[in-house]
């Protein structure tokens, strides 16, 4: 009777263990709902190009040197982006039985970021990038699959934290740049359109009308992309969160482990 005891205890075990396993490969699928920071830090780059026809010449030399901090600060904020989705990935693998490597890029990657005080990035929010990263390097050599699983839940639990409100900061950043290319561009038009009230500047007129309203369209459109990339980062925290209850609920200080890793005294 024993014997059968520790056999169904084992059984029940296993099974609880592969629920576990398959709820964190549900995680990690989640992954591509984070592509709307990617897109919207793509369009945050490229901010200049769409401005420039509408710009006065004062204007184009100071959104001019906006740009140039702009596309210097781009591959920085894609970091967050790329360390966030593979510490995803990686969860995903482990709890499928494999190993997943992120590759040198990621590692080089996160040890160029720096912090934008401009757009919120700040040193606490580089470090998490920077931490994600040697966790995931470690992981690729880690133990067998559910304790990999829970050591790189546990250990990555307040940098990915961090990572996703330095993800939720610049998406509010680019709300803000978005507001003011709306203002620049549409501020223009209305200026302008008026002045061409004279019978052969009609169709003139209509067409910079027609092309107003197109622009207010895109903008609007945009603004829901912008609500829905904070949402989905959200929703991955709060998932985040669950499954770190749910798979480590005795983990007393998440908080001091992930100061080991990064270096310092708990």
């Amino acid at each position: 009777m024993p014997v059968l005891a520790l056999l169904l205890a084992v059984l029940l075990a296993g099974c609880a263990g592969n629920a576990r396993l398959k709820d964190v490969r549900a995680f990690a699928a989640e992954a591509p709902r984070l592509n709307g920071y990617l897109e919207l830090s793509q369009r945050y780059r490229d901010t200049y190009t769409r401005e420039q026809p509408y710009l006065t010449p004062a204007a184009d030399q100071r959104e001019r040197a906006i740009d140039t901090s702009r596309r210097a600060a781009y591959p920085d904020l894609v970091a967050i982006h790329e360390a966030v989705v593979a510490y995803l990935r990686t969860l995903g693998k482990l709890a499928g039985g494999d190993r997943f490597d992120p590759g040198d890029q990621i590692k080089e990657v996160a040890k160029g970021i720096k912090a934008w005080p401009d757009t919120g990035l700040t040193d606490r929010h580089v470090n998490a990038v920077s931490g994600l990263a040697r966790l995931l390097a470690r992981a690729v050599t880690g133990p067998a699959q559910d304790q990999a699983v829970q050591d790189v839940l546990r250990d990555g639990y307040q940098p990915l934290r961090d990572a996703l409100d330095a993800m939720t900061t610049v998406l509010r950043y680019y709300d803000r740049n978005h507001d003011n290319e709306q203002a620049i561009v549409t501020g223009m038009l209305d200026t302008e359109i008026p002045f061409a009230d004279k019978p052969q500047d009609r169709l003139v007129a209509a067409l910079a009308k027609a092309h107003r309203q197109e622009k207010l369209d895109e903008y609007r459109l945009l603004g829901r992309r912008h609500t829905l990339a904070a949402q989905h980062v959200q929703a991955i925290r709060e998932r985040h969160e669950a499954l770190y209850r749910e798979l480590m609920p005795a983990d007393p200080q998440p908080a001091a482990r992930v100061a080991v890793i990064q270096g310092a005294t708990p």
